[in-house]
């Protein structure tokens, strides 16, 4: 393609979203001025405060490798998409002196290999190894040893779309005298197609070392839409140039040192789909196979290939992981919280500060999320993802809590203890000059062109189109593990606070001191070698070891070491390929922070060999053989005890189903869906037999169902044709109570929903009992507000007999923000129903929007009194004096949140009644800070008849909208009439965007708490708020049921929640499968592995209630949203 042919393509979709922009995958950068750039990076490094790493001059340790990318006519960032995605590093001792050594790939000069001299300094050997390589664009590099005769070989990936590029691999077997033979013809591993990187591993276990190619196509993503090609394998492909044509991924099976694609026949995709930029091997399964886990560039999603154990895989990461990064980098495993199991980061492009974010980022609108979605590319965001291995099959992604979702235009993200605490740290390299993506440029510039186009009639060049491209290089990033599944920045503090241009990374210890040292390849700047001062400034404990394999696979590959201490297990994988395009030192290093001895440390072999040290000393180097392993590994069995509670399987019970509605239409900037919040959820024993039944609300046009409760948390379905009849209905919130003093359960079903036009149908309605569990509609309309009812209450709030019944409203439908009216419904004593609410709870006006209720009495005199949670607001209690409901003014009114449910119980026996309030967790990237809460304002910004939202962040005491440029001007014409660059709304707050007196008359609401919590009564209306242990707050909490789970005669809590109906750029809330708290009295309340506690529920959890028997056994129930409802029993 041509430089003519290709720039009108440019030209035509600079103005089209940036999704497709944003996820080329590149870092714009470009050579200016690298050896200033380094020198003055070197200067701050030795002038500056002492740092954890030091970043070492170019002049004392010799390595001053440059990756000089400079775009040409015919070969440039319009040609090929990953011109800026830079090279890889690879550490390893490729003479055996114990020394680790470097190579660096270079794309469009020449590799690089440095030989450890010792003291950190590095002798350039490349020319005389025969290693500097031909091709002209090299990527990934690993060093493995190939041919199994004991020294290290390096295989270099290559890629490119020049016409004519010779993008074979390169495997240079290392020949044992410092010289390499290119020898990946021989072994056929050359013709790979565009390859981004390697690994080598033993995936079917036969002792010898097999190869996972990842390649990234160079086909153009505009030209797939989103048909379902996945199947389709490359070479199958019609249509499609030469040039763009490549391979998918590879998996190749050593076969006598000649490497054979299995790829089809093992289950791998090799469709031009796959843009691969990462691949990590790891047993996510423990049944001691390797899997395989690719990371795909913004197109399609990552692969989890887990290995079935004969020679094929099965792709499961849709049932592994919730969902995944949409830009997916570089990707590295290791075990953050020191519970065995293996955790994932994936790096993305988010950038972190919110300035920037509105300056550069612009992300999918719902519908493209949901068509892609639909089309089964699962759900893909923008952000850095950290999956933390829940032990049973499932991950929880963490990145937003763990504060690690948001460094920028990333690349490697590398899992590694950096100060020998005891705990995996994250580093992160960043690599931007040209700003491809900025809005300005985009929105401004990109108009400028085409217009100086149409008055000259001239094409603009290449050069001068780049020349003009925003240059904004940024930081690398160094996160600590603080140990509670969160992490600090620590750029400067750690060393690492100069702007870079930084793609491929590796670690070593490359002094074999026993801390980890760090090599990162840069683009248009000299490569950066930090050393690390751990052992220096820290008194931290480590332990080196090395491994000595099989005669197939001398370098041990697949090993894993496991070190105990106390309850801490410290995990490792011998699998040298990891982060971006690069591999890290066969040497392993545990930090172990202050300890002295480790309990006990186990090798695992390849071939399940495994060997046992018991009381091993620290700080020395262990060197292992696996010939000396005579015991096999024996794997560890599935746990399989006594749990707390185990799921009664039933397959009859029908899923809830959600119409198509999309909210976003008609409010464009609330960020979440107020339409789905059912199914409503009632029990209680409707027919007389002792067991308690149940009722699921129906989603719009779906019929709502009873079950019968036949003993030991069987359901039977009972036809309702009152039901059937009323199923165009949204059911979102229910109870049963004896409505016309019959003496059985009668039943109350809330309306609710948010779709604009219908609003006049959300109405109560009232199903009387015969006593047997048959329902008729009562033929006296229920008083109703015609708003979005969210939740019902019982309660014979007047002591006079009959059961009166408050119903409350979350919101004013197709109007979010406005506060809805609630009903507090007076029994006439007939199962008929008045309003009394303004005569006897007038103080509930101003209540807010209505989440949740519960009846009970919290001043101890007898009375319930209401206690309400709210959305964007605090919880309220109205005190019941026996006549009226009002408002109790309490310290509660300071904590505004966003409440979704309560539930009342004696958690410390001291005979008053705690709460327990479900809030939506630290799991987002949008959260208020102490002292800066977050805010909706609600007004008709533009005059024109219409309320909007406007949620904003607070920073330095002024209020900044959190929308993109493009949605807030989408539905304020005035605003979008101004024709801001983007660069200023993005510094702009609310009241420097709009005019005063219309912000001034906004309703305002406001949030400053997010963790769900307990409120402790410690009478006199005085209540202490405890938060909820930190997996709680992985998630929101929207049901909650208290019990005594393991019969230890003290409460404990069942909780679940999650939320997926978000816009995409604020991801979903999905982490929660389920919370078991045991109790112990006191109000310590400790969470439960799911293979103990045995509650373990996927999907949007909107009540959960228990239910039992006549003969006193309890069974939980759970109703989810979109899926079939869960049982689960108690086990004695």
């Amino acid at each position: 393609m041509g430089e003519i042919t290709l720039l009108p393509y440019f030209y035509q979709n600079m103005n089209k979203s940036i999704s497709f922009i944003t996820g080329l995958g590149i870092a714009c950068l470009l050579f200016l001025g690298s050896c200033t750039e380094q020198e003055k990076a070197t200067e701050l490094a030795e002038t500056a405060v002492p740092t954890l790493f030091t970043l070492m001059p170019p002049d004392s340790t010799g390595v001053d490798f440059v990756n000089t990318v400079e775009n040409q006519k015919n070969f440039n960032i319009f040609k090929y998409r990953n011109f800026y995605n830079g090279g890889g590093v690879a550490i390893g001792d490729i003479n055996n002196d114990g020394l680790p050594d470097l190579f660096l790939t270079g794309n469009m000069v020449p590799n690089r290999l440095y030989l450890n001299k010792g003291n950190f300094e590095f002798e350039d050997i490349s020319e005389r190894a025969g290693v500097l390589g031909n091709k002209p664009w090299s990527t990934g590099v690993v060093m493995a040893d190939v041919n199994a005769d004991g020294l290290l070989d390096i295989y270099v990936s290559n890629a490119g779309n020049l016409e004519g590029n010779n993008h074979d691999n390169d495997l240079y077997i290392n020949n044992g005298d410092l010289t390499f033979t290119e020898r990946a013809e021989e072994f056929n591993l050359a013709k790979t197609g565009f390859t981004t990187h390697a690994t080598f591993f033993d995936y079917d276990k036969d002792g010898d070392l097999d190869a996972y190619i990842l390649n990234n196509s160079n086909i153009p993503v505009s030209s797939l839409g989103y048909a379902e090609q996945r199947e389709v394998r490359a070479q199958d492909w019609e249509g499609v140039p030469h040039i763009f044509r490549g391979v998918g991924d590879m998996l190749l099976r050593n076969d006598g040192g000649k490497f054979v694609d299995v790829s089809e026949e093992a289950g791998i995709y090799g469709s031009l789909i796959g843009f691969g930029l990462g691949v990590m091997i790891s047993d996510f399964n423990q049944d001691r196979y390797p899997d395989i886990y690719v990371s795909n560039d913004f197109y399609e999603r990552d692969y989890l290939y887990i290995n079935n154990g004969n020679g094929t895989f099965s792709e499961q990461i849709k049932e592994w992981t919730n969902h995944l990064s949409l830009s997916a980098m570089g990707i590295d495993i290791g075990d953050i919280n020191n519970d065995g199991y293996q955790d994932i980061f994936i790096t993305d492009m988010l950038p972190e500060p919110e300035e920037r974010v509105k300056s550069v980022m612009e992300f999918e609108g719902y519908k493209v999320f949901d068509l892609k979605r639909g089309k089964d590319f699962y759900q893909q965001y923008i952000q850095n993802t950290l999956q933390l291995n829940n032990g049973n099959g499932t991950f929880s992604e963490i990145a937003y809590y763990s504060g690690v979702d948001a460094t920028d235009w990333s690349w490697a993200g590398l899992l590694f203890d950096m100060d020998n605490d005891g705990l995996r740290d994250i580093f992160i390299t960043n690599g931007i000059n040209h700003d491809l993506t900025d809005l300005d440029f985009v929105d401004f510039f990109a108009d400028e062109i085409i217009q100086k186009m149409a008055l000259t009639g001239k094409k603009e060049s290449i050069d001068s189109i780049i020349t003009k491209m925003p240059i904004k290089p940024q930081t690398n990033y160094a996160y600590r593990n603080k140990g509670d599944l969160t992490f600090s920045k620590e750029n400067s503090a750690w060393g690492f606070d100069t702007p870079t241009r930084s793609n491929g990374a590796a670690y070593g210890d490359l002094d074999n001191d026993g801390d980890l040292d760090l090599v990162i390849n840069n683009v248009n700047m000299e490569a950066y070698l930090y050393r690390n001062n751990t052992q220096q400034m820290q008194d931290n404990s480590y332990l080196r070891m090395k491994f000595k394999g099989s005669k197939q696979n001398p370098f041990a590959i697949g090993t894993t070491v496991m070190g105990y201490k106390g309850s801490e297990v410290f995990i490792q994988d011998l699998m040298p390929s990891r982060g971006f395009q690069s591999s890290v030192d066969y040497t392993l290093v545990f930090g172990l922070g202050k300890a002295q001895v480790l309990d006990s440390l186990r090798v695992i072999w390849p071939d399940e060999k495994t060997e046992l040290l018991r009381n091993v000393a620290v700080n020395q180097e262990l060197v292992f053989e696996q010939e000396q392993a005579s015991e096999r590994y024996a794997r560890a069995k599935n746990k399989g005890g006594s749990t707390y509670m185990s799921e009664i399987s039933q397959k009859n019970l029908q899923a809830h189903e959600e119409d198509n509605y999309n909210d976003f239409d008609h409010e464009g900037l609330i960020y979440s869906k107020l339409s789905q919040e059912g199914p409503a959820l009632a029990t209680g024993d409707v027919n007389g037999d002792g067991h308690e039944d149940v009722f699921f609300g129906g989603g719009t046009d779906q019929s709502a169902i009873l079950y019968f409760h036949q003993g030991e948390g069987k359901l039977r379905k009972q036809a309702v044709p009152a039901f059937e009849a009323d199923a165009a209905f949204e059911d979102t919130a229910a109870a049963f109570f004896d409505a016309d003093g019959d003496q059985d359960l009668d039943l109350i079903v809330a309306t609710g929903g948010n779709q604009v036009g219908k609003n006049r149908t959300y109405r109560p309605r009232l199903y009387l009992n015969d006593g047997k569990g048959n329902f008729q509609k009562s033929g006296t309309d229920l008083p109703t507000s015609f708003k979005n009812m969210s939740t019902v209450s019982p309660e014979d709030f007047d002591g006079d007999g009959d059961m009166d019944v408050f119903i409350g409203s979350r919101s004013v439908v197709g109007i979010y923000g406005v506060n809805p009216n609630h009903l507090l419904l007076e029994n006439q004593g007939d199962g008929t129903f008045r309003d009394a609410t303004e005569r006897l709870a007038n103080d509930m006006k101003d209540t807010g929007m209505v989440t949740a209720s519960v009846w009970t009495d919290l001043d101890g005199d007898g009375k319930n009194d209401l206690f309400v949670t709210t959305d964007w607001d605090s919880p309220k209690i109205y005190r019941n004096n026996g006549r009226k409901l009002t408002k109790w003014n309490t310290g509660l009114d300071s904590l505004r949140g966003w409440w979704n449910t309560v539930t009342a119980a004696d958690l410390d026996g001291d005979g008053d009644q705690d709460l327990i309030l479900g809030n939506d967790g630290s799991n987002m990237h949008y959260l208020p800070k102490p002292g800066s809460p977050m805010k909706m304002w609600v007004n008709d910004f533009d005059n024109n008849g219409t309320l909007e939202q406007i949620i904003t962040v607070q920073e330095n005491g002024r209020d900044y909208p959190i929308h993109m440029k493009k949605e807030l001007t989408g539905q304020l014409v005035s605003l979008k009439k101004e024709n801001l660059r983007a660069s200023v709304y993005a510094k702009r707050t609310i009241q420097e965007l709009l005019p005063q007196e219309v912000v001034a008359n906004s309703i305002v609401k406001e949030v400053n708490i997010t963790e769900s919590v307990l409120l402790i009564n410690e009478g006199g209306w005085k209540f202490r708020v405890q938060k909820l242990p930190e997996r709680v707050q992985l998630s929101c909490i929207c049901g909650i049921a208290c019990m005594d789970v393991n019969n230890d005669g003290h409460l404990d809590l069942v909780m679940g929640g999650n939320k997926h109906e978000f816009k995409p750029q604020f991801s979903r809330l999905d982490a929660g499968y389920g919370n078991v708290l045991l109790g112990d009295g006191n109000l310590d309340f400790q969470w439960q592995q799911y293979d103990q506690s045995g509650f373990f529920v996927r999907g949007e959890v909107k009540y959960i209630k228990p239910i039992r028997d006549r003969n006193g056994k309890t069974y939980l129930v759970v109703a989810l949203n979109e899926d079939q409802p869960r049982i689960f029993k108690l086990d004695e």
